[in-house]
C-alpha cells in the first residue's frame, strides 16, 4: 500500500483530484464513502447476485408499513429471468426494452405499470438495477449483461418486492486535529435502528446479557431461542412460516479513525455489531488498495475506471466541478468502467476477500456469508 493510512490517502485525493473544491478534504471524504459502496456492490455482483439487487429501495419496518428506510442495497427473490438482445442504438430505455419483451412474449405484462427509466444513456452510462416496470408485488429489473458497441444483451428479471437481505455501508470522516467525527455515534445508531426493525427476527437480551431471538410465526404464536441458533434455523429451514418475513441484515463499515479495528471496537462499532446479523469491517488497506490500483495508478486494463472517476470530478476554468451526471457511483457508472471493475473483482477474488474482517458472527468467514445468502436466495419464495 502506497499510503500509511486512509487519512493520508484522503489528503492525496484532495490535492490530486479535488483541488478545485472549496473544501477539498470534505469532497475527497465523500468520494471515499462512494468507494465503499462500490466495493460492496461489485463484491455482490461477483457473487452472481446482480439480478437480485435493488439500490436505495425504501424498506418498510416489520409489520409497520407507515415507516420505511432507504438502504444501500437489498437482495430480492427472483421469479423469472429472460435475456433479450437489442441494437446498440442509444439510449436503451424502458420503452425499448418493454417493446422487445412484448414482441417476444417473454413476460405476461398484464398488471404491470411501466417505469420511465434509462438503462444505458446516450453518454454510455449504465444504470445499475434499472426498474422498468412494477406491480403490487413484483418489479421487472433490467441488467446490462453484454455490450459490444453493435448490440447489447440485457437480462430482464422479475423480482419480488419483499427482500430476503439488506446491506448498509457506513463511513464517517474525521476533521484534521480531531479524534472523532461529531456525528459518528448518531450514524451508528441510525444504522442500528434500521437493522433492528426491518426483520421478523427480533433481538432480546437475557438478564446475563445473552442474546436471544424472538420470531413471530403466527397469530400470538412465537418461536424463542438463542439468537445464533434461531438465525441458523431460519436460514436452513423449509418452513415458510419461519423465513417468509425474515431479512438478513448485513453492515459494511470502514475504519478511518472512527471505528477503530475489529479487535479494538469502540462504542460506535459495538452498537453496529449488536444490531446486524453480519458486520463486515473494510480495512484501510483494502480501501487504499482499491483506490491505488483502480483510480490513481491502474494497469491498462483498468484505466476505464480511472477515466470515469476523474471525468466525474473534474473542474472547469472557474474552478467549479463541471455540470453533468456522475458516472462513477453505485447507481450509475460508465459501461467501460463497469466492465473494468467486474474484471478486477473476478481476477482478484482471493485478495479482495482479505480486505474484510468479520466482526460478527464470531469465528466466521466471508465465504460463509456468501453461502448463507445463496441458501436464502434458493428458498421457495412464491
Amino acid at each position: 500500500m502506497s499510503y500509511q493510512s486512509v487519512d493520508k490517502l484522503q489528503l492525496a485525493l484532495a490535492k490530486k483530484v479535488f483541488y478545485y473544491a472549496k473544501d477539498a478534504k470534505k469532497a475527497s471524504g465523500r468520494a471515499l464513502g462512494t468507494m465503499i459502496e462500490l466495493i460492496t456492490f461489485y463484491l455482490l455482483k461477483d457473487w452472481g447476485l446482480e439480478e437480485s439487487i435493488r439500490i436505495e429501495k425504501g424498506l418498510i419496518e416489520y409489520r409497520n408499513a407507515t415507516v420505511s428506510h432507504n438502504v444501500e442495497y437489498t437482495l430480492h427473490p427472483t421469479l423469472k429471468a429472460q435475456k433479450i438482445t437489442l441494437q446498440h442504438n442509444l439510449p436503451i430505455n424502458s420503452t425499448k426494452i418493454i417493446k422487445a419483451i412484448q414482441d417476444n412474449k417473454l413476460f405476461d405484462f398484464q398488471g404491470y405499470t411501466q417505469v420511465n427509466s434509462t438503462l444505458v444513456s446516450t453518454s454510455d452510462v449504465v444504470k445499475n438495477s434499472c426498474v422498468i416496470a412494477r406491480n403490487k408485488d413484483t418489479s421487472l429489473i433490467a441488467v446490462l449483461t453484454k455490450d459490444n458497441e453493435k448490440s447489447v444483451e440485457i437480462t430482464v428479471t422479475e423480482q419480488y418486492e419483499k427482500p430476503y437481505a439488506m446491506i448498509e455501508c457506513k463511513r464517517v470522516g474525521v476533521e484534521e486535529g480531531m479524534k472523532k467525527g461529531p456525528q459518528t455515534i448518531e450514524k451508528a445508531k441510525q444504522g442500528a435502528y434500521v437493522a433492528r426493525t426491518v426483520s421478523s427476527l427480533q433481538k432480546v437480551r437475557n438478564y446475563d446479557g445473552t442474546l436471544f431471538g424472538l420470531l413471530p410465526i403466527g397469530k400470538d404464536d412465537f418461536k424463542f431461542g438463542k439468537y445464533d441458533d434461531l438465525l441458523r434455523e431460519i436460514i436452513t429451514t423449509n418452513n415458510k412460516q419461519m423465513y417468509k418475513d425474515f431479512i438478513l441484515t448485513i453492515g459494511v463499515v470502514s475504519n478511518h479513525g472512527n471505528w477503530f479495528t475489529s479487535n479494538n471496537p469502540n462504542k460506535e462499532l459495538v452498537v453496529l455489531r449488536d444490531a446486524y446479523d453480519w458486520l463486515l469491517f473494510l480495512t484501510d488497506e483494502g480501501l487504499a488498495t482499491f483506490i491505488e490500483e483502480l483510480l490513481l495508478n491502474p494497469k491498462e486494463a483498468y484505466k476505464p475506471a480511472q477515466t470515469a472517476f476523474l471525468s466525474s470530478y473534474t473542474s472547469g476554468k472557474d474552478g467549479v466541478r463541471k455540470t453533468g451526471k456522475n458516472q462513477f457511483t453505485k447507481a450509475q457508472i460508465g459501461t467501460k468502467a463497469d466492465q473494468a471493475l467486474q474484471d478486477y473483482f473476478r481476477q482478484n477474488r482471493e485478495k479482495i476477500a482479505k480486505w474484510f474482517n468479520i466482526i460478527t458472527p464470531d469465528n466466521t468467514s466471508i465465504d460463509e456469508l456468501r453461502e448463507e445468502i445463496k441458501t436464502l436466495s434458493e428458498k421457495n419464495w412464491k
